[in-house]
């Protein structure tokens, strides 16, 4: 575990040592998650992070409401994302390194896993179930979210995961309800 452990560290290391050197602020980040981690860029810098990751999309047109988040996931070696989709934005991925599964329906049955290589690019609309999977080795995503509620703009907690409501609503079957009315 421990030499696994200084490999991704020092992968992490290098991804962030490149996204500093193309200028780019880090304003936050996440290596805790069981697939890998994120890291969000500051908004202000969306055109330019569409410009090295996204063939220069002008984000004006990406724009849902007034805000969009850059961000890169790094997903290890044989981990997969939750099975999940978002009340309050659309996504756009762009695989940066390496290759991934994904899996995409509009409804809750899980579809065929397809793969994608370098250089391909995603289209997730609101609402639309997902989930990211990584191969046998490291895979980098670029990640664009377009809110869709600018009052009420995307977060990581308003996201739908699948398996944690299955084991909620086990246990407490009012729990449903309860969340389908704050996240609405």
């Amino acid at each position: 575990v421990g030499s696994e452990m200084c490999i991704r560290d020092s992968y992490r290391d290098q991804i962030m040592t490149f996204l500093k050197s193309k200028g780019f602020k880090i304003i936050s980040k996440d290596f805790e998650r069981p697939w890998g981690g994120f890291l969000v860029i500051e908004e202000s810098q969306a055109q330019d992070f569409s410009n090295q990751f996204f063939k220069g999309i002008n984000v004006d047109s990406l724009k849902i409401s007034e805000k969009l988040s850059p961000k890169i996931l790094i997903v290890k070696p044989n981990a997969r994302l939750s099975w999940q989709y978002h009340h309050r934005r659309a996504e756009i991925w762009r695989v940066f390194k390496g290759e991934c599964g994904i899996i995409r329906s509009d409804t809750d049955k899980q579809n065929e896993m397809k793969n994608y290589g370098e250089g391909d690019q995603v289209k997730l609309k609101q609402g639309e179930r997902h989930r990211l999977i990584g191969p046998d080795d490291y895979c980098l995503v670029a990640e664009i979210w377009q809110h869709t509620d600018k009052n009420n703009p995307s977060n990581e907690e308003e996201t739908f995961l699948f398996a944690s409501i299955k084991k909620k609503l086990a246990k407490d079957s009012s729990f449903y309800s309860r969340i389908k009315a704050c996240l609405l």
